[in-house]
């Protein structure tokens, strides 16, 4: 996804928020729900798994872009109409 951002400068992110992903290392699974864009041009993710057998949080951990295949389109959608919260205190 493309955004412009002042001046005409463009940031990119190939993966969108609420996408689920999978590692292509690890073989980590989970659902993007933060991304980060570092000064050496690399984009990371932080993936965040389901919850485990006895229905507890799992540690997310983050990833570069070029690990993570793409599982699932979104399966989060950002609510753009939240102005208090940010993502995921705003999901649909």
């Amino acid at each position: 996804m493309q955004k412009k951002l002042k001046r005409g400068v463009y940031k990119m992110f190939k993966i969108e928020l609420g996408t689920e992903v999978q590692s292509n290392i690890s073989g980590f699974k989970g659902i993007v729900t933060s991304r980060s864009e570092h000064l050496n041009g690399c984009n990371r993710y932080w993936v965040s798994p389901k919850v485990n057998k006895e229905g507890k949080l799992q540690d997310g951990y983050w990833f570069d872009e070029q690990e993570l295949i793409i599982t699932k389109k979104p399966v989060l959608k950002k609510d753009e109409s939240n102005t208090r919260g940010g993502f995921p205190s705003g999901i649909k």
